[in-house]
């Protein structure tokens, strides 16, 4: 089946976050990282199914998910999980506050490398610790770690280290040797992984293999929660499902006692949601990366067009990240959405004052108008 990414879907006056923060503006959103896809139909249909009971209570994980999920696991990461390791969550976010929440004292500190994604410098203050930020290096056009800066920044308080991977912005697929050296740091100062990988299944660059830090060895698995989702692959973040791997039996105990006092239950709509994109949506994810590596190819020619603008390719997300600190223009974001186009601002968002972050994960036909509208501006 042929699937059309290129249908406009009309979002405006849906309370959709992402449309409706330009409500009855002429703005053309190109923020917040969700997609203007339909879901696939198989998602859809198990929606449907959900409503058509007509009772919405409590569910329990189906088996069939924990099954659908181990195979997962197993087949594209090469992760042999035991079910009793899965914790379900509504969201990855509140995983990400869980896992600080979950490993050290108040006080403690929590490594994470900017620019980042906004949560990973909001979780460890919701926990009471102390974040630590190493900036990233931009080497040969992609950016990568900086292991010396990482081990300066070690203490003896150090409980955490929060790895994005894929990299939200940046775009950067971390190779088996750049995951290695980290994990062996954070094993020698018995320091625990927090990897978000919600991005793992949106690879751009088909030269490139996602890795789990988790399936480099025994040690680096018994100190890592790596923390998963089909919401940003599928379409359906709004739903809320996410899980957790933990094969350390303490940390997995602490994190669930602390997730059942905290957290709600996970929704029928979100885990038969789940189920119908893990296990029925391959052809809709593969004719998807497609669309996405042309709309990344056109944004990143377009952005490298324009005077004092930088984009590096990028090997995964659909989240363009482009340095403008050469443009010389002060308040970026006010600009372009005074010229009909809504970014995200770097600086406010990322830790990454002069750049911006621009979604796109939209029909080629929004992103040529706000190429159109942003020339117009800045030319």
């Amino acid at each position: 089946m042929t699937y059309d990414f290129d249908e406009l879907i009309d979002r405006t006056n849906t309370d959709s976050v992402k449309w409706d923060k330009y409500k009855d503006r002429d703005i053309i959103p190109l923020w917040v990282a969700d997609m203007d896809f339909k879901a696939a139909p198989p998602i859809l249909q198990a929606l449907e199914n959900v409503v058509k009971q007509g009772v919405i209570g409590y569910w329990h994980t189906p088996d069939e998910l924990l099954n659908v999920v181990i195979k997962r696991l197993k087949e594209r990461h090469n992760w042999e999980i035991k079910k009793e390791w899965i914790i379900w969550l509504p969201g990855l976010v509140p995983g990400l506050t869980l896992s600080c929440m979950t490993v050290g004292n108040d006080g403690d500190e929590i490594i994470t490398t900017v620019p980042v994604y906004g949560p990973f410098m909001r979780a460890p203050i919701a926990a009471k610790k102390n974040l630590v930020k190493v900036p990233l290096l931009l080497e040969n056009n992609r950016w990568t770690f900086d292991f010396e800066a990482i081990k300066a920044a070690i203490t003896p308080r150090t409980k955490i280290f929060m790895l994005c991977n894929p990299y939200n912005p940046a775009g950067t697929v971390f190779t088996k040797e750049e995951l290695q050296t980290l994990a062996d740091i954070c094993v020698e100062h018995n320091i625990v992984i927090c990897s978000d990988e919600i991005h793992c299944d949106l690879i751009l660059d088909e030269r490139k293999k996602h890795i789990s830090i988790a399936t480099l060895n025994k040690d680096a698995e018994n100190q890592t929660i790596t923390l998963l989702s089909p919401s940003k692959t599928f379409n359906i973040a709004g739903l809320g499902c996410s899980f957790a791997v933990i094969p350390n039996n303490e940390i997995r105990a602490r994190f669930a006692t602390l997730r059942s006092i905290i957290e709600p239950e996970v929704s029928a709509f979100a885990y038969q949601a789940a189920l119908a994109a893990y296990r029925d949506g391959d052809e809709w994810h593969n004719q998807l990366l497609s669309y996405l590596r042309k709309n990344h190819d056109f944004v990143l020619q377009e952005m490298n067009s324009f005077n004092g603008f930088t984009m590096q390719p990028l090997e995964a997300t659909y989240l363009a990240w482009i340095d403008i600190r050469e443009s010389g223009i002060e308040n970026i974001a006010e600009l372009l959405e005074n010229a009909g186009i809504g970014i995200s601002d770097g600086g406010v968002y990322f830790d990454g004052k002069g750049y911006i972050r621009l979604n796109f994960g939209t029909q080629m036909r929004r992103l040529e108008a706000a190429i159109w509208r942003m020339r117009k501006v800045l030319n």
